[in-house]
Protein backbone atom coordinates (compact mmCIF):
# COMPACT_ATOMS: atom_id res chain seq x y z
CA UNK A 1 0.00 0.00 0.00
CA UNK A 2 2.97 2.37 0.66
CA UNK A 3 4.66 1.29 -2.52
CA UNK A 4 1.63 2.34 -4.63
CA UNK A 5 0.94 5.85 -2.95
CA UNK A 6 4.37 6.27 -3.69
CA UNK A 7 4.13 5.89 -7.21
CA UNK A 8 0.54 7.46 -7.00
CA UNK A 9 3.03 10.80 -5.49
CA UNK A 10 5.61 10.46 -8.34
CA UNK A 11 2.88 10.34 -11.07
CA UNK A 12 1.12 13.18 -10.12
CA UNK A 13 4.59 15.02 -9.65
CA UNK A 14 5.34 14.08 -13.27
CA UNK A 15 1.88 15.40 -14.39
CA UNK A 16 2.88 18.76 -12.65
CA UNK A 17 5.76 19.22 -13.99
CA UNK A 18 4.45 18.75 -17.34
CA UNK A 19 1.82 21.11 -17.09
CA UNK A 20 3.91 23.60 -15.92
CA UNK A 21 6.22 22.96 -19.18
CA UNK A 22 3.24 23.48 -21.16
CA UNK A 23 2.26 27.14 -19.54
CA UNK A 24 6.06 28.00 -19.63
CA UNK A 25 5.72 28.01 -24.02
CA UNK A 26 2.39 29.36 -23.83
CA UNK A 27 0.74 25.95 -25.17
CA UNK A 28 -2.82 25.35 -24.23
CA UNK A 29 -3.10 22.72 -21.69
CA UNK A 30 -4.78 19.48 -22.78
CA UNK A 31 -6.48 16.24 -21.33
CA UNK A 32 -5.80 13.89 -19.92
CA UNK A 33 -2.00 14.58 -19.35
CA UNK A 34 0.70 11.92 -19.26
CA UNK A 35 3.80 12.00 -18.59
CA UNK A 36 6.53 11.39 -20.78
CA UNK A 37 10.05 10.56 -19.61
CA UNK A 38 13.03 8.89 -21.67
CA UNK A 39 16.54 7.71 -20.64
CA UNK A 40 18.25 11.15 -21.43
CA UNK A 41 15.03 13.61 -20.17
CA UNK A 42 16.02 11.33 -16.84
CA UNK A 43 19.56 11.32 -16.44
CA UNK A 44 19.39 15.43 -17.17
CA UNK A 45 16.94 15.72 -14.68
CA UNK A 46 19.03 13.75 -11.97
CA UNK A 47 22.10 15.18 -12.93
CA UNK A 48 20.51 18.60 -12.08
CA UNK A 49 20.15 17.66 -8.50
CA UNK A 50 23.97 16.41 -8.25
CA UNK A 51 25.30 19.76 -6.85
CA UNK A 52 28.93 18.80 -7.09
CA UNK A 53 28.42 17.38 -10.92
CA UNK A 54 27.15 20.26 -11.24
CA UNK A 55 29.83 22.70 -9.90
CA UNK A 56 31.86 20.38 -11.97
CA UNK A 57 30.42 20.95 -15.04
CA UNK A 58 30.55 24.85 -14.66
CA UNK A 59 34.25 24.92 -14.12
CA UNK A 60 35.54 22.91 -16.75
CA UNK A 61 32.72 25.18 -19.08
CA UNK A 62 34.45 28.25 -17.88
CA UNK A 63 38.04 26.41 -17.97
CA UNK A 64 37.17 25.48 -22.00
CA UNK A 65 35.65 29.09 -22.64
CA UNK A 66 38.69 30.65 -21.15
CA UNK A 67 41.00 28.38 -23.60
CA UNK A 68 38.98 28.79 -26.66
CA UNK A 69 39.20 32.72 -26.26
CA UNK A 70 42.09 33.66 -24.66
CA UNK A 71 44.15 34.70 -28.07
CA UNK A 72 41.33 37.59 -27.62
CA UNK A 73 41.83 38.82 -24.58
CA UNK A 74 45.29 37.34 -23.12
CA UNK A 75 47.53 39.50 -24.77
CA UNK A 76 45.96 42.55 -24.80
CA UNK A 77 45.83 42.43 -20.74
CA UNK A 78 48.02 39.91 -19.42
CA UNK A 79 50.55 40.11 -22.34
CA UNK A 80 52.44 37.18 -24.56
CA UNK A 81 53.14 34.08 -22.51
CA UNK A 82 55.66 33.12 -25.11
CA UNK A 83 57.57 35.94 -26.50
CA UNK A 84 59.85 37.72 -24.30
CA UNK A 85 60.64 41.64 -23.92
CA UNK A 86 63.99 41.31 -23.51
CA UNK A 87 64.48 45.41 -22.16
CA UNK A 88 61.82 44.74 -19.28
CA UNK A 89 63.16 40.66 -18.16
CA UNK A 90 64.97 42.58 -15.48
CA UNK A 91 62.00 44.44 -14.30
CA UNK A 92 59.23 42.50 -14.38
CA UNK A 93 61.23 38.59 -12.95
CA UNK A 94 59.40 36.87 -10.19
CA UNK A 95 57.03 39.80 -9.35
CA UNK A 96 54.53 38.65 -6.95
CA UNK A 97 50.30 38.52 -7.40
CA UNK A 98 49.56 42.07 -8.02
CA UNK A 99 46.59 44.10 -9.59
CA UNK A 100 48.96 44.39 -13.33
CA UNK A 101 49.82 40.30 -12.32
CA UNK A 102 47.04 38.50 -11.14
CA UNK A 103 49.52 35.53 -10.43
CA UNK A 104 52.64 37.17 -10.37
CA UNK A 105 55.38 36.51 -13.03
CA UNK A 106 57.96 33.88 -13.71
CA UNK A 107 61.90 33.93 -13.83
CA UNK A 108 61.81 35.12 -16.88
CA UNK A 109 58.95 38.27 -16.97
CA UNK A 110 56.25 36.29 -18.67
CA UNK A 111 53.18 36.52 -16.81
CA UNK A 112 52.01 33.27 -14.94
CA UNK A 113 47.89 33.78 -15.39
CA UNK A 114 48.54 33.72 -19.33
CA UNK A 115 51.07 30.93 -19.01
CA UNK A 116 48.14 29.17 -17.49
CA UNK A 117 45.74 30.25 -19.36
CA UNK A 118 47.06 28.88 -22.34
CA UNK A 119 48.13 25.58 -20.48
CA UNK A 120 44.98 24.95 -20.42
CA UNK A 121 44.25 24.88 -24.06
CA UNK A 122 47.38 21.99 -24.00
CA UNK A 123 45.84 20.14 -21.34
CA UNK A 124 42.13 19.83 -22.33
CA UNK A 125 43.31 19.39 -26.00
CA UNK A 126 45.58 16.54 -25.21
CA UNK A 127 42.92 15.03 -22.52
CA UNK A 128 40.02 15.16 -25.28
CA UNK A 129 42.11 13.62 -28.40
CA UNK A 130 43.84 10.76 -25.63
CA UNK A 131 40.79 9.69 -24.76
CA UNK A 132 38.72 9.79 -27.98
CA UNK A 133 41.68 7.97 -29.27
CA UNK A 134 41.17 5.27 -26.22
CA UNK A 135 37.39 4.87 -26.63
CA UNK A 136 37.74 4.20 -30.60
CA UNK A 137 40.22 1.42 -30.15
CA UNK A 138 37.92 0.46 -27.10
CA UNK A 139 34.23 0.11 -28.27
CA UNK A 140 35.89 -1.44 -31.04
CA UNK A 141 38.31 -4.54 -29.08
CA UNK A 142 35.61 -4.55 -26.39
CA UNK A 143 32.71 -4.92 -28.71
CA UNK A 144 34.35 -7.94 -30.81
CA UNK A 145 34.99 -9.38 -27.91
CA UNK A 146 32.10 -9.68 -26.61
CA UNK A 147 29.59 -10.14 -29.34
CA UNK A 148 31.93 -12.61 -31.26
CA UNK A 149 33.11 -14.43 -27.60
CA UNK A 150 35.75 -17.58 -28.02
CA UNK A 151 38.90 -17.21 -29.82
CA UNK A 152 38.55 -13.33 -30.18
CA UNK A 153 37.81 -12.96 -27.26
CA UNK A 154 40.58 -14.62 -25.45
CA UNK A 155 43.14 -12.67 -27.75
CA UNK A 156 42.11 -9.13 -27.03
CA UNK A 157 41.54 -9.83 -23.08
CA UNK A 158 45.23 -11.54 -23.40
CA UNK A 159 46.83 -8.52 -25.16
CA UNK A 160 44.84 -6.14 -22.58
CA UNK A 161 46.60 -8.03 -19.85
CA UNK A 162 49.99 -7.48 -21.93
CA UNK A 163 49.22 -3.49 -21.63
CA UNK A 164 48.11 -3.69 -18.00
CA UNK A 165 51.32 -5.69 -17.21
CA UNK A 166 53.41 -2.30 -17.63
CA UNK A 167 53.89 0.52 -15.67
CA UNK A 168 51.54 2.95 -17.14
CA UNK A 169 53.86 6.14 -16.97
CA UNK A 170 57.17 4.14 -18.20
CA UNK A 171 55.27 2.25 -21.12
CA UNK A 172 54.44 5.73 -22.00
CA UNK A 173 57.70 7.39 -21.66
CA UNK A 174 59.17 4.75 -23.92
CA UNK A 175 56.83 5.42 -26.45
CA UNK A 176 57.01 8.81 -26.54
CA UNK A 177 61.25 8.47 -26.49
CA UNK A 178 60.59 6.72 -29.59
CA UNK A 179 58.08 8.97 -30.71
CA UNK A 180 59.87 11.46 -30.38
CA UNK A 181 58.58 14.48 -27.17
CA UNK A 182 55.67 16.28 -28.40
CA UNK A 183 51.99 17.55 -28.16
CA UNK A 184 50.73 15.12 -30.57
CA UNK A 185 52.86 12.22 -29.62
CA UNK A 186 52.04 12.63 -26.08
CA UNK A 187 48.14 12.24 -26.64
CA UNK A 188 48.87 9.57 -29.36
CA UNK A 189 50.61 7.41 -26.59
CA UNK A 190 48.15 8.18 -23.83
CA UNK A 191 45.26 7.24 -25.89
CA UNK A 192 46.96 4.19 -27.38
CA UNK A 193 47.55 2.73 -23.67
CA UNK A 194 44.34 3.68 -22.52
CA UNK A 195 42.38 1.51 -24.79
CA UNK A 196 42.33 -1.99 -22.70
CA UNK A 197 40.44 -0.31 -19.66
CA UNK A 198 37.65 0.94 -21.91
CA UNK A 199 37.65 -2.25 -23.86
CA UNK A 200 36.59 -4.23 -20.52
CA UNK A 201 34.00 -1.89 -19.55
CA UNK A 202 32.44 -2.16 -22.44
CA UNK A 203 32.60 -5.64 -23.11
CA UNK A 204 31.26 -6.24 -19.42
CA UNK A 205 28.16 -3.66 -21.00
CA UNK A 206 27.93 -5.72 -24.24
CA UNK A 207 27.64 -9.18 -22.25
CA UNK A 208 24.90 -8.28 -20.43
CA UNK A 209 23.11 -6.22 -23.07
CA UNK A 210 23.32 -9.08 -25.83
CA UNK A 211 21.12 -11.86 -23.88
CA UNK A 212 18.14 -9.39 -24.20
CA UNK A 213 14.56 -10.57 -26.12
CA UNK A 214 14.88 -7.96 -28.91
CA UNK A 215 18.90 -8.66 -29.68
CA UNK A 216 17.77 -12.61 -30.06
CA UNK A 217 14.38 -11.14 -32.00
CA UNK A 218 16.96 -8.99 -34.52
CA UNK A 219 18.93 -12.05 -35.01
CA UNK A 220 16.17 -14.19 -36.40
CA UNK A 221 14.68 -11.43 -38.22
CA UNK A 222 17.61 -11.71 -40.13
CA UNK A 223 19.63 -8.85 -39.00
CA UNK A 224 23.22 -8.05 -39.61
CA UNK A 225 26.16 -8.25 -36.86
CA UNK A 226 27.21 -4.71 -37.82
CA UNK A 227 23.29 -3.75 -37.89
CA UNK A 228 23.06 -5.58 -34.87
CA UNK A 229 25.80 -3.85 -32.94
CA UNK A 230 25.04 -0.68 -34.16
CA UNK A 231 21.23 -0.49 -33.55
CA UNK A 232 20.84 -2.32 -30.67
CA UNK A 233 23.26 -3.65 -28.66
CA UNK A 234 25.79 -0.04 -28.90
CA UNK A 235 22.90 2.32 -27.79
CA UNK A 236 22.31 0.15 -24.82
CA UNK A 237 25.80 -0.66 -23.72
CA UNK A 238 27.26 2.88 -24.54
CA UNK A 239 26.44 4.75 -20.85
CA UNK A 240 29.15 2.99 -18.91
CA UNK A 241 31.65 4.35 -21.66
CA UNK A 242 30.49 7.81 -21.36
CA UNK A 243 31.01 7.78 -17.25
CA UNK A 244 34.14 6.29 -18.08
CA UNK A 245 35.12 8.45 -20.61
CA UNK A 246 34.62 11.61 -18.69
CA UNK A 247 37.00 10.67 -15.54
CA UNK A 248 39.15 9.44 -18.02
CA UNK A 249 39.72 13.14 -19.29
CA UNK A 250 40.87 14.03 -15.78
CA UNK A 251 43.11 11.15 -15.75
CA UNK A 252 44.75 12.38 -19.08
CA UNK A 253 45.02 15.76 -18.24
CA UNK A 254 47.23 14.19 -14.95
CA UNK A 255 49.03 11.91 -17.31
CA UNK A 256 50.33 14.91 -19.69
CA UNK A 257 51.16 17.25 -16.89
CA UNK A 258 53.58 13.76 -15.15
CA UNK A 259 55.28 13.25 -19.06
CA UNK A 260 55.76 17.34 -19.32
CA UNK A 261 57.25 17.69 -16.09
CA UNK A 262 59.56 15.05 -16.77
CA UNK A 263 60.61 16.70 -19.45
CA UNK A 264 58.48 13.98 -22.01
CA UNK A 265 55.43 16.16 -23.35
CA UNK A 266 54.87 19.54 -24.24
CA UNK A 267 58.51 21.34 -24.50
CA UNK A 268 59.38 24.60 -23.65
CA UNK A 269 58.43 27.60 -24.64
CA UNK A 270 54.81 26.58 -25.34
CA UNK A 271 53.27 26.58 -21.74
CA UNK A 272 51.22 23.53 -19.83
CA UNK A 273 50.10 23.19 -16.73
CA UNK A 274 53.12 19.89 -16.50
CA UNK A 275 56.15 22.12 -17.59
CA UNK A 276 55.15 25.14 -15.82
CA UNK A 277 55.72 23.25 -13.11
CA UNK A 278 58.85 21.54 -14.13
CA UNK A 279 60.19 25.44 -14.54
CA UNK A 280 58.98 26.38 -10.98
CA UNK A 281 60.80 23.50 -8.74
CA UNK A 282 64.03 25.55 -8.55
CA UNK A 283 62.27 28.36 -7.29
CA UNK A 284 59.91 27.08 -5.27
CA UNK A 285 60.70 29.32 -1.65
CA UNK A 286 62.02 32.32 -3.45
CA UNK A 287 58.81 32.53 -5.96
CA UNK A 288 55.97 30.35 -4.69
CA UNK A 289 53.33 31.41 -6.60
CA UNK A 290 55.03 29.99 -9.96
CA UNK A 291 54.20 26.62 -8.88
CA UNK A 292 50.90 26.83 -6.80
CA UNK A 293 48.77 28.11 -9.63
CA UNK A 294 49.57 25.57 -12.53
CA UNK A 295 49.13 23.13 -9.56
CA UNK A 296 45.81 24.44 -8.62
CA UNK A 297 44.92 24.56 -12.30
CA UNK A 298 45.39 20.26 -12.40
CA UNK A 299 43.69 19.79 -9.08
CA UNK A 300 40.68 21.78 -9.99
CA UNK A 301 40.45 20.36 -13.51
CA UNK A 302 41.10 16.82 -12.99
CA UNK A 303 38.56 16.90 -9.90
CA UNK A 304 35.94 18.67 -11.76
CA UNK A 305 35.78 15.91 -14.50
CA UNK A 306 36.01 13.16 -11.79
CA UNK A 307 32.96 14.77 -10.43
CA UNK A 308 31.16 15.31 -13.42
CA UNK A 309 32.03 11.09 -14.19
CA UNK A 310 30.35 10.64 -10.74
CA UNK A 311 27.48 12.55 -11.54
CA UNK A 312 26.64 10.82 -14.60
CA UNK A 313 27.29 7.72 -12.94
CA UNK A 314 24.44 8.46 -10.99
CA UNK A 315 22.33 9.86 -13.57
CA UNK A 316 22.57 6.68 -15.51
CA UNK A 317 21.94 3.96 -13.15
CA UNK A 318 18.59 2.80 -13.39
CA UNK A 319 18.41 1.31 -10.23
CA UNK A 320 18.79 5.32 -8.82
CA UNK A 321 16.01 6.29 -11.22
CA UNK A 322 13.45 7.11 -8.09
Amino acid sequence: MADQDHRHKIDLEQVAEHVEEQVAYGLEVQGPVRPTRTLWRDTVRRLRKNKLAVAGLIWVSIVLVMAVTADLWVPPLLGDPIALDTTQVSARRLQPPSWEHPFGTDNLGRDVAARVVYGARVSLRVGVLAVSISVVIGLLMGAIAAFYGGLSDTIIMRLADVFFAFPYILFAIAMIALLGPSETNVFIAIGILGWPSIARVFRSSILSVKENEYVDAARALGASDPRILSRHILPNAVAPIIVYGTMSIGGAILSEAALSFLGMGVQPPQPSWGNMLAEARSMMVVAPWIMLWPGLAILTTVLAFVLMGDGLRDALDVKMKE
